[in-house]
């Protein structure tokens, strides 16, 4: 069942809201000061900012830590935002495109017990008792590596290579709801999808007069389906740009890299979000590539892949990906 909140839980205290200044694309540097624990249409912007510009900026991580250790806001999933794009109008569709998504800061944790969704109901049945270990990870930039010491796992050294990414990103949802920001939706939101990296475009709906984009929960790294509930749970430095396609209505988040584009749906139970990225990737493929339905079809069914993002939030996450060398036959 979808967990729909319409209270409107502001965290922490102030809200920074630089003027807009028109003419040539800007860059802002924006230091976050108020963290929101739901996407809402009500949340007064953070930062108005225009097609074409950057924004340099830094999130906290899933527990409200920021890159000093300090503890900045309270709640899961903290998000930064949000932000007000000019001239972003219902029925428009956002894009984001991340020029950079880094750690910044040395540690890390995670779970160490693999979630219910994940697992067969016998085996929760059979785990060992009391708490499990919380996983600490240090994280070495330079190295491009983050390392585990711990004694109470076998084997108790683990080494990782890093790949930064953004668990949340979304606007404010339509028909004025308001969502917890552990949840992920038609809205975006909390997708923890680990593609979601440097580089990518995101694409989602605007439901909103200035789309109003929420961003935060970074992981230094996470596992496909994020099957221990966390990721390398961290801080972010970030920097992205944003532009507008007019009346340009898209249903569900896309996400495009170099080499595929992407349809992320998310529900419960997990075959309709199967369902609704098969069905948006035909819809995204007739509409934009030139297909006609049994086309896009014939195509899918040799080369679509599918990864699964989640199954651990209050809605699952499947991504349909098609390569785009098969799109330029």
């Amino acid at each position: 069942m979808r967990l729909t909140v319409r209270l409107l839980l502001g965290i922490t205290t102030m809200a920074l809201a630089p003027a807009f200044v028109s003419g040539q694309p800007q860059t802002h540097r924006f230091q976050p000061t108020t963290y929101y624990s739901t996407y809402s249409f009500a949340h007064p912007p953070a930062l108005r900012i225009k097609p074409g510009d950057r924004v340099i900026t830094k999130t906290a991580d899933s527990g409200g830590t920021d890159e000093k250790g300090n503890r900045v806001a309270m709640g899961a999933n903290p998000e930064i935002g949000p932000f007000y794009v000019e001239g972003a109008e219902p029925g428009d569709t956002l894009v984001v495109t991340f020029e950079k998504i880094e750690t910044n800061r040395t540690t890390s944790s995670s779970g160490t017990s693999l979630s219910g969704y994940a697992v067969t109901p016998q085996s929760l049945l059979q785990r060992q008792p009391g708490q499990a270990p919380r996983a600490a990870w240090v994280i070495d930039k330079a190295k491009g590596v983050a390392r585990l010491e711990n004694p109470d796992l076998m084997p108790p050294v683990m080494v990782l290579p890093l790949r930064p990414m953004l668990g949340c990103v979304g606007v404010a949802p339509s028909r004025k709801e308001a969502h917890i920001a552990t949840e992920p939706g038609a809205w975006g939101g909390n997708m923890d999808y680990n593609g979601l990296v440097s580089g990518v475009k995101v694409m989602l709906p605007v439901n909103e007069p200035g789309a109003l984009l929420f961003m935060g929960d970074g992981h230094a790294r996470q596992g496909d389906a994020e099957v221990v509930g966390t990721g390398m749970e961290t801080s972010m430095d970030v920097e992205f740009t944003v532009d507008i396609v007019k009346k340009k209505t898209i249903a569900w988040p896309r996400l495009e890299n170099n080499d595929y584009i992407m349809i992320l749906g998310s529900a419960r139970p997990l075959l309709e979000a199967f369902q609704i990225a098969t069905t948006e990737m035909q819809r995204l493929l007739v509409s934009d590539y030139g297909f006609n339905e049994h086309g896009a079809a014939a195509l899918m069914g040799q080369a679509l892949e599918y990864e699964i993002a989640n199954v651990v939030d209050p809605s699952f996450t499947v991504v349909a990906k098609m390569k785009k060398s098969y799109l330029r036959q």
